[in-house]
């Protein structure tokens, strides 16, 4: 008989290694009657720290001040009520036909959506500068932080109307141009058909900036200081350690703060209205603009239908976004 070699494991060894295997598998796949017990205490402890019933106020709030309105509006759409009418009855789609043949809500849907996307670019852009000068945390830094972060308090009503006593043609701003150049300037800076949703979009965007820079100055904070140092004595500048390290990782920030930019802005009217109310020829009225001034005229039903427009607009396009930058974030990270 032939002898077994030195250090091969003995065949019955390997089958009692192979029941013990098999033993331990079977006790991890069947939960513990311990584990049970225990999920089942914390739950317990869940329902007495924070019992359903004190979610029945927000829970309420939310049906009277969210979805009855909403479900309203979705029924209004679709009648003809309107301070001219004194009966409420059911058109149909006439009046989505109506708007769309007139061109004006298409018209006003396309600078909302050109509007929102200068505001996202101003309003991200400013906040990343900012967050990127006053990282340090310094005395001077935090109350350049804080003085940054005074508009974002600010009613935006009185941003507004601040900025257009500001860039009007005998403002503060052509004064103090024409003090320094030594001659008469008069440039109306909010009268141009082309240039003027710019400036209100930059408005818009210094306004909500210092948001901004605290969602960016939350992701820098967050960053591993041990791969900076890592990045640094791999001989990288300060401009690579940002652009390779910092800003791919800011991408979590990137996703919040590009998302509530975007769709927020949407949703604008105050700096609008306080700026230009919509002008000049209509080149800043955006849709909620349109939707206040029609109100006013008394078509209820149009104005309803054209909040509907606008709510599936920022539906359609929040979902692929937010989806997109949360994809974008997980293949970074």
């Amino acid at each position: 008989m032939g002898h077994r070699k030195s250090g091969a494991p003995h065949p019955s060894a390997t089958i009692d290694r192979g029941r013990t295997m098999s033993a331990q598998a079977v006790a991890r796949a069947v939960p513990r009657p311990e584990k049970k017990k225990r999920n089942k205490s914390q739950k317990v402890l869940m329902r007495q720290n924070y019992p359903v019933r004190y979610l029945i106020p927000a829970y309420v709030m939310l049906l009277i001040f969210f979805f009855v309105p909403t479900i309203l509006n979705l029924i209004y759409a679709f009648t003809n009520w309107s301070a001219y009418s004194k009966t409420i009855s059911f058109v149909g789609l006439s009046n989505f036909v109506d708007l769309f043949r007139s061109g004006n809500l298409l018209r006003d849907l396309r600078i909302t959506l050109i509007y929102a996307l200068l505001v996202a670019i101003f309003q991200n852009t400013f906040g990343l500068m900012l967050a990127v000068f006053l990282e340090e945390d310094t005395r001077i830094n935090r109350f350049a932080r804080t003085m940054f972060f005074i508009p974002v308090i600010m009613s935006a009503l009185a941003v507004g109307y601040i900025w257009q006593a500001v860039l009007k043609s005998d403002g503060a701003l052509n004064q103090i141009l024409s003090f320094l150049l030594g001659a008469n300037i008069d440039v109306a800076w909010l009268g141009s058909t082309i240039w003027t949703i710019i400036v209100v979009a930059a408005i818009h965007g210094w306004k909500w900036m210092g948001l901004s820079m605290l969602i960016f100055l939350a992701g820098l904070k967050t960053i591993d200081s041990d791969v900076i140092e890592a990045a640094a004595i791999d001989g990288a500048t300060r401009r690579q350690t940002f652009w390779r390290i910092k800003f791919p990782l800011l991408a979590p920030a990137f996703t919040f703060n590009v998302a509530t930019s975007l769709l927020g802005s949407m949703n604008g009217f105050d700096i609008v209205q306080a700026t230009t109310q919509g002008g000049p020829g209509s080149t800043t009225e955006i849709i909620n603009i349109f939707i206040w001034r029609t109100f006013g005229q008394g078509l209820y039903s149009q104005s309803t239908t054209m909040s509907l427009v606008l709510f599936i607009m920022v539906m359609i396009i929040a979902v692929p976004l937010i989806w997109y930058l949360r994809r974008r974030e997980a293949k970074i990270l």
